[in-house]
């Protein structure tokens, strides 16, 4: 295989040059890229939509984030109750892009919005990989781009998990991927821009695009943008976050900080170990057939694995949850690209080798599928619900609303649309909510254990709550 710096040095014909082969009917490249995303739309969505009707969302973090959006559709700073009196989320992560949602949440105040705008930002994404690939190489290898990644690991793994914010970076990535590798340099930088809004971390990836621009073609374009890039995230890092949070620091940095502690040798062992990096990266770049490889685009990966990998916290190092997310616009991107360089090269053997990259991508794909969430939509269970959930829903039904109910982790997301929603670990005598709701029988009382649940509530009859409702497994306790 090429080596990026020598997929770097042959950059694709200038997108504005007439092609040799035939070109692709703009109207139906559109048609292909939009009927894609309408297809991943209604995957994501359902998948997103069961699990909330079958109460296997979670406070953390669906809750979380509907609680922010609420507070912003209030005409508020984005407090969450969920992590204790006036917290502001702006304070944990610079996230203020979920202020769009607020207008719609407003009209239609469910946890429902959050769930369907996810779902269509993940599947936006899709749009301008799959009309690239179609305009440049083909409408076959472009319905295998669509595929790849829409059925991606690192998509299914944030659908199947609640929402979070860096769904937003997933289209503005796949746009200026999408950009960078058609020398589209002003838009590139123009899509990447908004990364500052999504997360404090993303800033670098704007940086990384950044570098791109300058080292193929505009300099000052790529040079304001790296600086830029770079500010951002110093800036939300060092001054903004801390003063939301009012405690003057950065959570997250001590889990970042000491993996770099010991000096380079040891942070880069640190980067390849334990085995689980190195598979998380092999399963990036499998579901391209590896072909990835000889795209410099894939390089924007870069600032995201090195902060996952060089923290020491576990949960960012694999597969599972939203932290692959944003990678999967950029390895697909390479995807493209390479296939694009490919096809310029004429050569027999190129072809053979994209040929040999599709076919592996759909392969590993067609591999992965069954390991991730979205394989949950050809199960029979998934579209079936639990009769205690019905139970549990007649319960929280004689709970009014705009009120302060105290309850556990996967009940959250239930009633924080409608009530103020905190956990049964916040609560102290002089403070004690409403209503509580419990479900003694599977309880997922994050962070408590079953033990310090029965603790509780047999201090809140002491305290004088009355049962309202216990059915199920389920208890209702008003003050």
């Amino acid at each position: 295989m090429m080596t990026l710096a020598a997929a770097s040095a042959a950059p694709p014909a200038d997108p504005e040059k007439p092609r040799e082969h035939a070109p692709v009917d703009r109207r139906r490249t559109a048609a292909l890229a939009w009927g894609a995303a309408l297809a991943l739309f209604a995957l994501y969505a359902a998948l997103s939509v069961r699990d909330q009707q079958r109460m296997l969302t979670g406070g953390f973090d669906l809750g979380i984030f509907d609680e922010a959006v609420r507070s912003y559709a209030s005409g508020h700073l984005p407090y969450v109750a969920l992590k204790g009196p006036h917290v502001d989320e702006l304070g944990d992560h610079f996230s203020p892009i979920w202020a769009v949602v607020a207008p719609v949440y407003w009209l239609f105040p469910t946890v429902y919005v959050l769930l369907l705008a996810q779902a269509a930002l993940l599947a936006v994404g899709v749009v301008p990989l799959v009309g690239w690939a179609a305009r440049a190489v083909g409408v076959r290898s472009a319905i295998v781009v669509g595929i790849g990644y829409g059925l991606s690991w690192g998509l299914a793994s944030a659908v199947g998990f609640d929402v979070h914010e860096v769904a937003f970076g997933v289209p503005m990535l796949a746009y200026s991927g999408t950009a960078l590798g058609q020398r589209r340099w002003r838009a590139a930088a123009a899509w990447a821009l908004p990364l500052l809004l999504v997360k404090e971390d993303l800033g670098v990836t704007l940086a990384a695009v950044g570098v791109y621009i300058a080292l193929h073609g505009a300099r000052r374009l790529g040079l304001a943008t790296i600086i830029t890039g770079l500010l951002g995230s110093h800036l939300e890092i060092k001054v903004l976050i801390p003063a939301f949070n009012g405690s003057g620091v950065y959570t997250y940095t001590g889990s970042v900080t000491s993996g770099l502690s010991g000096g380079l040798p040891h942070a880069i062992v640190r980067f390849v170990t334990p085995e689980t990096k190195v598979m998380t990266v092999v399963l990036m770049l499998a579901i391209t057939g590896f072909l990835a490889l000889r795209s410099p685009i894939t390089l924007l990966v870069v600032p995201t694995l090195g902060w996952r990998f060089i923290s020491t916290d576990p949960d960012y190092w694999g597969t599972a949850f939203q932290y692959s997310a944003v990678l999967m616009p950029v390895v697909f991107a390479g995807f493209v690209d390479a296939l694009v360089r490919l096809r310029a090269t004429r050569h027999p053997l190129s072809v053979a080798t994209a040929r040999t990259a599709l076919l592996t991508s759909l392969v590993f794909t067609a591999m992965l599928f069954p390991d991730y969430p979205l394989s949950a939509l050809i199960h029979s269970a998934t579209w079936h619900t639990a009769p205690r959930v019905g139970v549990a829903r007649e319960l929280m039904a004689r709970i009014p609303d705009d009120v302060s109910v105290a309850t556990g982790n996967q009940l959250v997301p239930q009633l924080s649309d409608r009530d103020t929603v905190t956990l049964l670990d916040q609560q102290t005598p002089a403070a004690r909510p409403a209503w509580v709701f419990i479900d003694t029988e599977d309880p997922d009382n994050f962070p408590l254990s079953g033990g310090q649940q029965a603790q509780i509530i047999a201090q809140l009859g002491k305290e004088g709550y009355r049962t309202v409702g216990d059915a199920a497994g389920y208890l209702l306790l008003e003050r």
